[in-house]
């Protein structure tokens, strides 16, 4: 079966407000995100991609453009069950805010159980992200052999609820991964078990560096905005 390339989005102008921008439309990618998608048709360019999928939301279609301009012969499909979680009244607000709402800790410590009010359940964007990754996965198989490398453009929460779902842990321990803004995660998947051989690469260990801050216990809602 194919070998899945799970891009984030560069770094948003959200994350750097330190906003949960969810389906919040006109959120786009700023200089430092522009950049690393800049970069992502070098990092990529020792692979061959059969097939570009990308969430629908603008800060995804902005980070694989530059991939798109380097290999002509490629062009993007729109799933939207890759796009970000349905975050609904939560949408647009800021992180500090929502740290003391009673669900946040319910989100932190029993994810499987969280449901955003007028949003979805982080069950049900596991479900769908993981459904879609399946039916790709048949697809590129069938179309371009077990041997393909394809990639998926998508958002920190979805990732990280497919890399568990890869691993086959539960979505309860979900928050203990971390992926960066622009990060490669690599999946390779058999007829028996996926193997996990990259997670959240992005060749660049400054956000491991100390900082004056301790690092947060709490795992970034959405995905953080990686190293400053």
């Amino acid at each position: 079966m194919p070998t899945l390339l799970l891009v984030r989005h560069g770094r948003s102008t959200a994350n750097t407000e330190g906003l949960l921008a969810g389906w919040t439309p006109g959120v786009a990618l700023d200089d430092r995100g522009a950049a690393q998608a800049a970069a992502l048709p070098g990092r990529l360019a020792e692979l061959p991609l059969a097939e570009i999928v990308t969430s629908p939301l603008q800060r995804c279609q902005e980070t694989i453009r530059p991939l798109l301009a380097a290999r002509p012969g490629l062009t993007a499909h729109t799933d939207d069950r890759i796009g970000e979680c349905h975050y609904g009244d939560w949408s647009g607000r800021k992180l500090a805010e929502l740290k003391d709402e009673p669900l946040m800790e319910v989100v932190q410590a029993h994810p499987s159980a969280a449901a955003f009010p007028g949003g979805e359940s982080m069950r049900a964007m596991q479900t769908r992200a993981a459904e879609a990754v399946r039916e790709w996965n048949a697809r590129v198989e069938r179309d371009h052999g077990a041997d393909a490398v394809y990639l998926m453009c998508s958002h920190g929460d979805i990732i990280k609820s497919l890399v568990a779902d890869a691993l086959g842990l539960h979505l309860d321990l979900f928050q203990r991964i971390s992926v960066d803004p622009c990060s490669i995660t690599a999946i390779r998947y058999t007829r028996l078990r996926p193997f996990l051989v990259r997670l959240g690469d992005t060749g660049d260990f400054a956000s491991l560096a100390p900082r004056d801050e301790p690092p947060a216990e709490e795992a970034p809602v959405g995905g953080g905005a990686g190293a400053p």
